[in-house]
């Protein structure tokens, strides 16, 4: 095992079938340290991918490395990895500070240890005042943070989170995300599954889009926007004669369709490329005396990425 290898999360032509059916196929990545979100649809392959890290399931061929170990060396896995399943599992009875307190003394660690690293975990999630309650009366939010603080609470090196953020208002969420790019900031690797694609473009170092068990696009959104080729980009431009820089602009061969925007006060530009367009935009600019007000893409983010590469699957599902 390199150096570089054992800081990283790595999968090596990784297959799992069940039975006949296709799981994740020829999955090669390499995640490093910072947010990497996995992005599909129900079927997609997101955690099938999240229980090969973390052991629950064996590839059918291929092999993957946590930080230099293997998934099925569960005892050192689990001093690195913390995992948040999307579904809710608490023993019958137990408070907060209970679950999260069991987990770590199962972790090996004191009386003592497990009581201040219970403390701290319940810190972070904003559920001290509220650590004596039963789970069973908690809220779905609060269920959700106590998961997390249960994952997060023996300080491990990954977070492995499946829709951490289901059933979290907007402010959770908010607070969630922030605490998601401060573990980051302090090195961790976390991968997280999510629908909610705003927010995955929002908190992101990287994202892996899967379809159908693929791997169809990594890299930070920005990036594989710029891989797809294939796909023409959408630019969204405030001027005072939309007509006229619409006219002019179809002239060119890298612009495919220009249309007016429906208050007549802009245009959207398709081009297959952007960079070439700007140039482009600048010297017509100058020709013409068109005063612009704005130039942005209009479909710079994960949602219309997923949708150029999917098709209509990307609603979130």
């Amino acid at each position: 095992m390199t150096g570089a290898s054992s800081q990283m999360i790595v999968f090596e032509d990784v297959s799992k079938f069940y039975g006949e059916v296709l799981g994740v196929n020829r999955v090669n990545i390499s995640i490093a340290p910072g947010i990497t979100s996995l992005v599909g649809p129900n079927g997609s392959g997101k955690t099938t991918l999240m229980n090969l890290m973390t052991g629950l399931l064996r590839p059918t061929r291929g092999r993957i490395s946590v930080l230099g170990t293997a998934p099925d060396q569960p005892e050192q896995l689990f001093r690195k990895v913390g995992y948040c399943a999307q579904f809710d599992s608490f023993p019958k009875g137990v408070t907060g500070r209970e679950f999260v307190r069991f987990y770590l003394m199962v972790h090996g660690h004191t009386k003592a240890e497990a009581n201040h690293l219970t403390d701290a975990a319940l810190e972070r999630v904003d559920l001290r005042d509220d650590a004596e309650r039963k789970v069973a009366g908690y809220s779905k939010g609060m269920r959700q943070r106590i998961r997390l603080a249960q994952s997060i609470a023996h300080n491990p090196s990954v977070l492995i989170l499946d829709e951490p953020l289901n059933g979290l208002d907007p402010m959770a969420r908010a607070e969630v995300i922030r605490l998601f790019r401060q573990l980051a900031e302090e090195g961790l690797h976390l991968v997280i599954s999510s629908h909610i694609l705003h927010e995955v473009d929002m908190m992101s170092d990287c994202v892996v889009l899967l379809n159908n068990g693929y791997v169809v696009a990594e890299g930070d959104v920005h990036g594989v926007r710029d891989e797809m080729e294939e796909h023409p980009m959408q630019i969204l431009i405030r001027c005072d004669r939309p007509a006229t820089l619409a006219a002019r602009v179809f002239e060119h061969e890298d612009v495919v369709e220009a249309r007016l925007h429906k208050d007549r006060r802009g245009l959207f530009v398709k081009t297959r490329d952007a960079d070439k367009f700007y140039l482009t935009l600048n010297r017509i600019v100058l020709e013409s005396g068109i005063n612009i007000e704005s130039v942005a893409p209009a479909d710079d983010d994960l949602n219309a990425v997923y949708k150029y590469l999917i098709g209509s699957e990307a609603d979130g599902s």
